[in-house]
């Protein structure tokens, strides 16, 4: 499968907007790009037809690549009921709700064959996928169940993009904590560093670039800075309809195409590898 997986150090740091910039910036070229996030904890869905509903960052991620969302670019939805517990959408339909321990023992393995079914589909369907992963792939009290991270990276077999927010701080840390916490073999999976969120002068940050490379072994591909109204809804975005802007896609891309290596990208979206 031709495709890219885009996963962050945590929540928050910038993965939707990656996934979105990249699903553009394919369809330019005329690639038939899907969006894909196997499991989504939000409470902001929408209405794809057939009274089916999926994630709203999946939605504005297929409206970037030029193409009809379907239930299968997000095949689990958990909209939060409590604390404790959430509902949950399959493939767009209402499941049932469960609290965290139920859906880790008894969900795990009915996710999991759904996810591989979606992942087919989109894979016979579309010329290259666009997976975006959730929260941190180093959470090591949960990742021997995840449905989410490295594990969906192996089943579809594509490289990661790991992404950092460096307006949060400590992006140093969480890079390489993030690495070091890894699986040997899922680290190996990681093909570059992306920074996020960037803001001020680039040339002050050029020895943090060459610190990362030399620590991890892997490229910074891009350091993004901060962009304003770009319109585009961000996952679990609490604006209203009446003040949503006319999403930019066009305009966030170039951006993201400007301060980031596409080429190299490219390269790893399609069988290639920068090592």
């Amino acid at each position: 499968m031709n495709g890219i997986m885009i996963q962050g150090t945590a929540s928050h740091v910038g993965k939707s907007m990656t996934c979105t910039a990249i699903c553009r910036l394919l369809a330019d070229e005329g690639v038939r790009t899907a969006p894909f996030k196997s499991q989504n904890m939000s409470s902001f869905t929408m209405d794809i037809g057939g009274g089916l509903r999926i994630s709203g960052a999946q939605c504005v991620q297929a409206e970037a690549a030029k193409t009809r969302p379907v239930a299968e670019m997000n095949p689990i939805v958990l909209a939060p009921a409590d604390d404790t517990a959430a509902d949950i959408l399959l493939l767009g339909r209402p499941f049932g709700r469960m609290d965290g321990m139920e859906y880790r023992e008894r969900f795990f393995r009915k996710g999991l064959e759904v996810i591989r079914k979606s992942l087919e589909l989109i894979g016979v369907q579309f010329d290259a996928i666009v997976i975006e992963g959730a929260g941190s792939p180093a959470e090591v009290n949960l990742n021997d169940r995840e449905l989410v991270n490295m594990r969906v990276a192996r089943e579809a077999n594509v490289p990661v993009l790991l992404v950092a927010d460096i307006e949060r701080g400590g992006v140093f840390a969480s890079i390489i904590g993030t690495l070091e916490l890894l699986d040997p073999r899922d680290r190996d999976r990681v093909r570059g560093l992306l920074i996020n969120k960037f803001r001020g002068d680039i040339r002050l940050f050029r020895s943090g670039i060459e610190f990362l490379e030399k620590r991890t072994g892997l490229p910074v591909l891009g350091v993004i800075p901060y962009l304003e109204n770009h319109g585009i809804e961000e996952e679990d975005s609490l604006g209203h309809a009446e003040d949503m802007q006319q999403p930019q896609y066009d305009e966030w891309a170039a951006h993201f195409r400007k301060h980031a290596d596409w080429p190299r990208i490219r390269q790893l979206i399609f069988g290639g590898d920068n090592r």
